[in-house]
């Protein structure tokens, strides 16, 4: 993993305005396919293959929203939260757990620990669309 270059990657000079997303899940298939949907010129989608290259890539560069599965190989979805929301910076990002099933008891975990949602798999374009325009306009009623 380059981290180094995690924090420009993509960025023009001047593009400070460019929103950052970050997909930690160990299936390269969701990875990849979440960046095909989302990846364009207003929003970057980085890729974690697990919690700790996650936390390791957002004490660099903090992006502006983190997907995160709610199985991870390497931590709990609750910790690799409760992590991130510790971290201080002029960034607090938004954060969705993504889930296999319905699970109201890991949801309400999530949220507790500083998640604003979750994200049900495996998702479709207009589903995923659907929840990062609701997480922009929660962002900008805040």
């Amino acid at each position: 993993m380059n981290v180094a270059a995690f924090g420009t990657a993509g960025m023009a000079k001047g593009d400070s305005e460019m929103k950052r997303c970050m997909f930690v899940d160990d299936s390269s298939v969701i990875r990849k396919v979440a960046k095909r949907i989302l990846g364009g010129p207003d929003l970057i989608v980085v890729e974690a293959e697990c919690g700790a290259d996650a936390v390791e890539m957002c004490a660099v560069a903090m992006p502006d929203i983190i997907v995160v599965d709610g199985d991870l190989p390497d931590m709990e979805a609750v910790e690799f939260i409760r992590t991130i929301r510790a971290m201080q910076g002029p960034i607090s990002p938004q954060i969705l757990i993504s889930l296999i099933e319905m699970d109201v008891g890991a949801i309400m975990r999530a949220k507790r620990a500083g998640a604003q949602g979750y994200l049900l798999k495996p998702f479709n374009r207009a589903q995923l669309q659907d929840s990062f325009r609701t997480l922009q306009v929660a962002a900008r009623a805040a």
